[in-house]
């Protein structure tokens, strides 16, 4: 364990780590490899240790200082807030791009516990969220599994053909923030990519940078991938001024989430040079 760290009592919680010293956002605080390992009877007891006793005493928030990457095998664990001497480390244990109730109970059902963190009690962003017609998101809710099922199975055109059908059905009467058509939005522009659709790709991932900025706000990692990924559609079509505003603001949020040395920091930064490359030939 860093000296930085130490486990704790956390009240109503159990275990915990916090910080013994101030944090500042991007600070690598633990690294490890704790997956796929093969160990003798001997070897089990240290193994484990290096699995389980560290990173499994880091409790959950809707709104955590910390988040969790992985670099081939290695689980990193970066700030991407600052923390103050003796604040809890905490990361969310779930995708929090579902409403509250949603989360209490996924949580509950998985984890056995409720959550009552400032965002749960506050219920943050869930008018954004369940924006629009009542009816209409219910509809396209329902429309998602199918969606997904097809996805799973690669039947590519079978998805965008739903996703085109469901958003342009509920054009007037959902935004783009709402989390159903919001996730619609992402299997088309995944359905895009494979079909090698490019321009309709740009077009649906474009649509959903604004709600990815409102819900995955401050440095958080889907926002960064999301923003990588749309960059480079924008460059593939030759949107090299959109491009580059883009990579530039994935680069932003991956120095902090994944440090400047993670594997997708180094194809970011290629990107990046590229696009430059290319503009100053234009």
């Amino acid at each position: 364990m860093a000296r930085r760290l130490e486990r704790f009592c956390s009240p109503g919680k159990g275990n915990g780590l916090r910080a013994l010293q101030c944090v500042k956002p991007g600070e690598l605080l633990y690294k490890a490899e704790p997956f796929a390992y093969t160990v003798s009877k001997k070897g089990r007891r240290s193994a484990c240790e290096n699995c389980f006793s560290s990173m499994s005493l880091l409790n959950h928030d809707c709104d955590p200082n910390c988040v969790i990457v992985f670099e081939g095998r290695h689980l990193l664990l970066h700030a991407v807030k600052e923390i103050q001497p003796e604040e809890e480390l905490t990361v969310s244990y779930i995708d929090v791009l579902v409403p509250t109730l949603e989360r209490q109970t996924q949580l509950k059902k998985q984890y056995c516990f409720l959550c009552e963190c400032q965002r749960c009690k506050s219920r943050d962003k869930d008018a954004d969220m369940l924006a629009g017609e009542e009816r209409a998101w219910n509809r396209v809710r329902e429309c998602i599994a199918k969606a997904e099922e097809h996805q799973s199975q690669e039947q590519w055109d079978q998805v965008l053909a739903m996703c085109q059908t469901v958003i342009d059905n509920n054009q007037d009467v959902l935004p783009d923030r709402n989390i159903y058509l919001l996730r619609m939005l992402d299997c088309a522009m995944d359905a895009c990519i494979h079909l090698s659709r490019w321009e309709e790709a740009v077009r649906y991932g474009t649509r959903t940078l604004q709600p990815y900025r409102l819900y995955y706000a401050g440095f958080h990692p889907v926002r960064a991938v999301q923003l990588m990924r749309v960059g480079k559609l924008q460059s593939h079509q030759e949107m090299l001024r959109e491009a580059l505003e883009t990579l530039k603001q994935a680069f932003e949020i991956m120095k902090v989430t994944h440090g400047g040395e993670h594997s997708l920091m180094l194809d970011l930064k290629q990107m990046l040079g590229e696009c430059q490359a290319e503009m100053n030939q234009t």
